[in-house]
């Protein structure tokens, strides 16, 4: 069973941010590395690029497949989480701490975020 903290939010690609204000940090969830298996490489967002909620930010690449990283909200990446190009499998065994993928400051709070019943709900 994966886990899924109450205090996030999530989207249908199986992404999670947790919010302070206007900064969204992001990361994969704990089901999506867990369907993943072993992370081997990491390609994040650039520290100033601008994200569109749904599109294509970045990938992650196991030992089974490669897979597109979404991005969750609309906004500027203001960091990355550059301890994973040394250890990706970071996202494995702590996807909600270390395996975090990069923050985002956004201008607008989105409105098709999950909470955490209607993503436990979506995987279960």
């Amino acid at each position: 069973m994966s886990l899924t903290p109450e205090a996030l939010h999530y989207t249908k690609e199986h992404e999670w941010v947790s919010i302070v204000g206007n900064l969204y940090t992001m990361g994969i969830t704990d089901f999506a590395q867990s369907a993943l298996g072993d992370i081997v490489y990491v390609q994040l967002p650039s520290v100033g690029q601008h994200v569109v909620a749904g599109s294509v930010c970045g990938e992650v690449e196991s030992t089974k497949s490669v897979s597109e990283i979404f991005a969750p909200v609309t906004g500027v990446v203001t960091s990355i989480n550059d301890a994973l190009s040394n250890s990706p499998e970071s996202i494995n065994s702590d996807p909600y701490g270390a395996g975090w993928l990069a923050i985002i400051e956004v201008s607008a709070a989105p409105s098709d975020l999950l909470n955490h019943s209607e993503y436990a709900a979506l995987t279960a």
